[in-house]
């Protein structure tokens, strides 16, 4: 039989089956990939203002506080009413990173680069909700004592 038609007719099978024996994921549970689900609600996300410790010296800090409906876009971002240099003395919030500052060349900025003004791809609020998979993760302790005291 020729190889090309014996490898085509393996794929069928194979598709075949896999349509009889849908595929899961342990975290859909026994939903089916294929499937829609209906996302699980979240619940009130932590709002303390407590500073989290950092587990690595460049681990971007978290947000502690709630942050549903802060309008960050290309034409306003929510996050510098506190967080801006010169709104810190008022809001007492602690200021943006000096490296929010510098562009991709290394030039000093007199405001935020555009590469660092959408604050959620590095930060992130917390929610109060136990870790859906395991996680050993355990910062080194030496790179952690290396995180600046602010």
């Amino acid at each position: 039989m020729n190889l090309r038609i014996l490898l085509g007719v393996s794929l069928v099978v194979a598709l075949l089956s896999a349509q009889a024996a849908p595929f899961v994921d342990a975290m859909r549970g026994p939903t089916p990939i294929t499937a829609t689900t209906e996302p699980p609600r979240l619940g009130n996300q932590i709002n303390d203002d407590k500073q989290l410790q950092r587990n690595y010296s460049q681990q971007p800090p978290v947000i502690p506080h709630r942050i549903d409906g802060y309008q960050v876009d290309k034409n306003f971002n929510k996050c510098l009413d506190c967080h801006a240099r010169e709104k810190t003395a008022f809001s007492q919030a602690i200021p943006v990173s000096a490296t929010h500052y510098v562009d991709r060349s290394g030039k000093v900025l007199d405001r935020i680069s555009t590469r660092r003004y959408f604050c959620k791809q590095c930060h992130v609020a917390q929610e109060n909700v136990p870790p859906l998979v395991g996680n050993g993760f355990r910062g080194d302790a030496a790179d952690a004592a290396a995180v600046p005291k602010k």
